[in-house]
């Protein structure tokens, strides 16, 4: 489309033009929404192309608010995903018109007829409905574009009224300040304009405004209504643009704000920790600038006894836990540990209290009448043959079977009613190697259960480390424990005194490993005589270590926070990506 439409020459087209991100590129996914300007047959087509994991579907329900019509692209060799469906959903209740489209049909395994008839068979429409186009090679592209141009409705939106615009994200620039994009309503905005910002009530002038076609191109005209671009207003405080605010005229100001954004519930927190505890300041401006460009991210300060201080922050998935870490990473030149991911219980004390446990730390001692842990709806959607692979592993992480339909003769839906705190350590790894990488996963938040979880404390010498604690189900503390304790005994160095590590349940300990004392060799210059001798040399040594073992604490070395927190095999550690 942008070679077509003339907005990027061939020399400087290269793949993937619209992933900015280093990240984006490496991993061959969209991470952020990007919207772009294409001039087609006299009219003006705004495109915005959107992530479509489910961690990132935040985005792509606030591109949806900005359109009128949405391309439901399909790849012609594998037919649809289970994040397809979520975000075509997303579209109809938007009530988006969509143009069903198969992508690739010049792939050597590309069957077209048979997932033209499994989306027609989806949004009720006839099969030759369904346009086949090859992004890469570029057939059937010039038809795709007059067919938007042709049914899409174009923006409806009042030219006289007051300026109303909605913005759907913006971006940090170190040189600029913040860079806010918008869809513009109704009315007009101009350059050197004194703009109001409606929920901040912060007025601002703007220095430059213009369309991204792909690259930021100025406009002396402004924009008027339906056009998309960015406003840049010098401002460097990132708190001053919030995605979902509404900017209007401060001259001639609208009367009531836009509908704006649902704000997105967090479905995963973890503790971001630099590494050096100097760092500290870096990582609260770092954070605040990365919220500018990812409004899902919320996050607040902590401290823990071992990691210092940091930040307990909430993500949308786990993908998303890692994107951020490594944008930090790469974008702030931090160095952070992450404590390993968990997700929000609700516990309800025997006398009646009720408490909100986001960190293992925070979870109350004393009588527990119940736990509450959140629950999703997951949708699998998979090749038939796959079907006893996937109930298997759904069952052995507590999955209770919803139902199931069958797409097409090989393909079938399966959804399942999953706790969150099962599904987000390994289980798309695992779905993925069970069924060789042919089943997608999507899931929404639909309530929470009841159910027998403990916490299982890590003790070094009889002292917590809170930041490997763990909430658990039951039935895996065991496991978890034996795990935890096998991986810290080849972690921590080996000190003077012996070290016994131990995993606990409240006062009950289910395992434990033991760091052998380093000793020295205090029989070396005792030739020969009498036993009670070295005997006597030895009870010496042992007197020794038990002082040194009441004085001494062991000391973890960041290397074994790092290594114990971020690898590992088992269900209650992270992802192996």
């Amino acid at each position: 489309m942008l070679q077509i439409t003339g907005v990027v020459d061939e020399r400087s087209m290269r793949a993937q033009y619209l992933d900015r991100m280093d990240i984006e590129r490496e991993r061959g996914i969209t991470i952020k929404s990007q919207a772009v300007r294409l001039p087609w047959d006299g009219h003006v087509l705004n495109m915005i192309d959107t992530p479509g994991h489910v961690d990132f579907s935040y985005e792509v329900s606030r591109s949806l608010q900005a359109c009128e019509g949405a391309i439901l692209l399909v790849d012609a060799a594998q037919g649809i995903e289970a994040q397809t469906l979520a975000n075509l959903y997303m579209a109809m209740n938007a009530n988006l018109h969509i143009i069903p489209v198969l992508n690739k049909i010049d792939l050597p395994a590309a069957q077209p007829d048979k997932y033209a008839e499994e989306i027609a068979h989806l949004i009720g429409c006839e099969t030759s409905d369904v346009l086949r186009v090859s992004g890469k090679t570029g057939m059937g592209v010039r038809e795709l574009l007059d067919h938007v141009v042709a049914s899409v409705p174009p923006p409806v939106g009042d030219a006289d009224a007051p300026a109303r615009a909605l913005i759907f994200d913006s971006v940090y620039d170190t040189y600029r300040g913040v860079v806010t994009y918008v869809r513009v309503m109704d009315g007009h905005l101009g350059k050197r304009e004194r703009i109001l910002m409606m929920s901040t009530l912060a007025q601002h002038e703007t220095l430059e405004i213009g369309v991204i076609s792909p690259e930021p191109k100025v406009s002396d005209l402004g924009l008027g209504v339906g056009e998309v671009g960015y406003l840049i207003t010098g401002v460097k405080d990132v708190r001053q643009s919030r995605v979902g605010d509404t900017v209007t005229s401060a001259a001639k100001p609208a009367g009531e704000a836009l509908g704006g954004y649902e704000h997105p519930k967090p479905m995963v927190y973890s503790g971001l920790y630099p590494i050096d505890g100097d760092d500290f300041p870096e990582l609260r401006e770092a954070l605040d600038k990365l919220r500018l460009n990812d409004a899902a991210l919320v996050y607040e300060p902590e401290s823990s006894a071992a990691l210092g201080f940091g930040f307990r922050c909430g993500f949308l998935g786990l993908l998303h836990m890692e994107i951020v870490r490594e944008r930090l990473e790469r974008e702030f030149n931090l160095a952070l540990i992450s404590t390993a991911p968990n997700v929000i219980y609700r516990v309800v004390m025997e006398d009646g209290r009720e408490m909100i446990v986001t960190n293992p730390s925070e979870f109350p001692e004393g009588k527990i009448a119940e736990i509450h842990e959140p629950v999703v709806k997951a949708t699998l959607l998979a090749p038939a043959e796959y079907i006893g692979a996937i109930m298997e592993l759904c069952q052995g992480r507590r999955g209770s079977l919803q139902g199931m339909d069958y797409l097409s003769e090989d393909r079938v839906e399966i959804r399942y009613i999953l706790p969150l705190g099962e599904i987000i350590f390994d289980f798309f790894d695992q779905l993925k190697s069970k069924t060789r990488g042919y089943a997608s996963l999507d899931y929404e938040p639909t309530g929470e259960q009841d159910a027998d979880l403990v916490k299982v404390d890590i003790l070094l010498q009889g002292e917590a480390v809170d930041a490997f604690s763990a909430i658990v189900h039951r039935d895996k503390a065991y496991a978890y424990g034996v795990e935890m304790a096998k991986k810290l005994k080849e972690l921590i160095p080996r000190q003077q005194f012996e070290v016994p590590i131990q995993a606990a349940i409240g006062a009950r300990v289910i395992a434990r490993e033991n760091i052998r004392a380093m000793r020295k060799d205090v029989l070396a210059k005792c030739y020969g005589g009498d036993i009670s001798r070295k005997r006597k040399l030895l009870e010496k040594q042992k007197e020794g270590k038990k002082r040194m073992k009441m004085v001494g604490r062991v000391e973890v070395p960041q290397e074994a926070f790092v290594a114990a927190l971020s690898t590992g095999e088992s269900s209650a550690d992270k992802p192996k990506k």
